[in-house]
């Protein structure tokens, strides 16, 4: 099936289903650090991501899973060992990722300093007065 018909639903369907689970921030994070870390355990990858919570981290992780990106791996040690890694379709995700999060790296100043441009230019229009419109009557 070819998505490339933007026109059809069942494409825009298809996309938006996929790009709300590879697009969310912790799926981004979780996929990035495992393409340039490989395999790693549940706290690994907790410390790794600033801001996460466990319990977000563990329906991130079980959504990638779902979807065959993620692999989980229990070894039956006291206490158990759980361990996380890309799967080959997972796999696929890091050269689009590290691109982003270059890409991301890359500008993140210049989106600053042109949030910050925009911002001021808004706090002027809020702070003037607000225009009158005449309206004719007929």
């Amino acid at each position: 099936m070819s998505l490339t018909d933007t026109s059809l639903h069942s494409n825009c369907s298809a996309m938006s289903d996929v790009l709300n689970r590879i697009g969310d921030k912790w799926s981004v994070m979780v996929v990035g650090m495992l393409g340039r870390n490989g395999t790693l355990r549940f706290n690994e990858l907790k410390r790794m991501i600033n801001g996460v919570s466990q319990r977000m981290l563990t329906l991130t992780l079980r959504n990638l899973e779902r979807d065959g990106l993620v692999t989980r791996t229990i070894y039956p040690e006291v206490p158990p060992r759980v361990e996380y890694s890309l799967t080959q379709l997972g796999k696929t995700l890091q050269g689009p990722i590290s691109a982003l999060w270059d890409w991301s790296a890359e500008n993140h100043e210049a989106i600053i300093d042109a949030r910050a441009a925009y911002d001021a230019r808004e706090n002027v229009v809020a702070t003037q007065e607000p225009r009158k419109a005449a309206y004719a009557q007929g």
